[in-house]
């Protein structure tokens, strides 16, 4: 029997924690009558030590548990300490919401080919009065990628790894990007440049609920800022020795600044020409050109500390 944990690491969002666990809970009971010999289970693990999310595990009768060290990385390594007995663990964001046949398809690419992790498919779900702006910016479009195929690395919120493979690379999630993300790029990295096979399922998909309020311009440019700077840090941090490390600063910053000069003029063209799609294209291109200049010289952006800062 092939045991799988179901983690969802969630910080003050009860209501997405609650549509969620909706989702989630009827396909891991279902899970060794649709893949035989496979079962799942459920756990939230909360990084608000006033454990806001309790009440809502409770509701589900799931397991929950407490991180108390601000950031993702440090949710996601406890994620896994509570999941040791298990044979792999499955995280998915608290904001997500699977779509049918999502976990079936996600356990029998893991149980039925050779490989040691598996990601899966999230579509961003817009709100129908989103700025055309963010529409145009193509910022939630992702790479498509066929069945199967092995990957170099992905992100964690519809990710799972086999445990024991993890223990054996030696791996946990760099606390370093707690706070300003890239703490996933720099595992699976790590992942399969240490020999792991890491491969995609199409039809696992889940759907992003993303708030409403973050579908402006200002929202997106800075995720996006935030992607190039935590995608330069990744680099250098992986590249090895001190003189690789030097060889990655440089060429980060020499491809960042291409970006910067391309997106500028996209945005250019697009102001005269009056095509919001390469405004709104050659902004997100220039200000990810900018989180890789940043990153290389050694700036971290710290995008998620304000949720953990009371008051705010």
């Amino acid at each position: 029997m092939v045991d799988i944990v179901i983690a969802i690491p969630t910080f003050k969002r009860p209501v997405p924690l609650a549509a969620a666990l909706e989702a989630v809970l009827p396909q891991a009971r279902d899970l060794s009558d649709v893949v035989p010999g496979a079962r799942a289970t459920v756990l939230v693990v909360d990084n608000d030590p006033n454990e806001g999310g309790r009440s809502i595990a409770a509701s589900f009768d799931v397991r929950y548990a407490v991180e108390p060290t601000p950031g993702i990385a440090a949710v996601r390594n406890r994620s896994i300490a509570e999941s040791a007995d298990a044979d792999a663990v499955l995280f998915i964001d608290d904001d997500e919401v699977p779509e049918p046949g999502w976990l079936e398809a996600i356990a029998r690419m893991y149980t039925t080919t050779s490989c040691d992790a598996v990601a899966g498919r999230v579509v961003t779900s817009f709100p129908p009065d989103a700025e055309p702006w963010v529409r145009a910016s193509g910022a939630f479009i992702r790479p498509v990628r066929r069945d199967g195929q092995l990957m170099r690395e992905a992100a964690t919120n519809n990710l799972l790894l086999d445990l024991a493979r993890v223990r054996e690379l030696g791996l946990s999630f760099d606390e370093r990007f707690g706070l300003t993300g890239g703490s996933d790029s720099m595992f699976t990295r790590q992942f399969t440049q240490r020999g792991g096979k890491l491969r995609w399922a199409q039809d696992a998909v889940v759907i992003e609920q993303e708030d409403p309020a973050r579908f402006t311009r200002e929202w997106v440019l800075m995720r996006t800022f935030r992607f190039g700077n935590t995608a330069a840090r990744v680099d250098i941090a992986t590249a090895g020795s001190s003189g690789r490390r030097l060889v990655a600063r440089i060429r980060t910053v020499a491809r960042g600044g291409v970006r910067v000069v391309a997106g500028g003029l996209r945005w250019v063209w697009g102001a005269v020409t009056g095509s919001l799609s390469h405004r709104a294209r050659g902004l997100r291109t220039l200000y990810r050109g900018g989180g890789m200049v940043t990153g290389a010289v050694g700036y971290a952006h710290d995008e998620y500390s304000r949720r953990h800062t009371p008051g705010t």
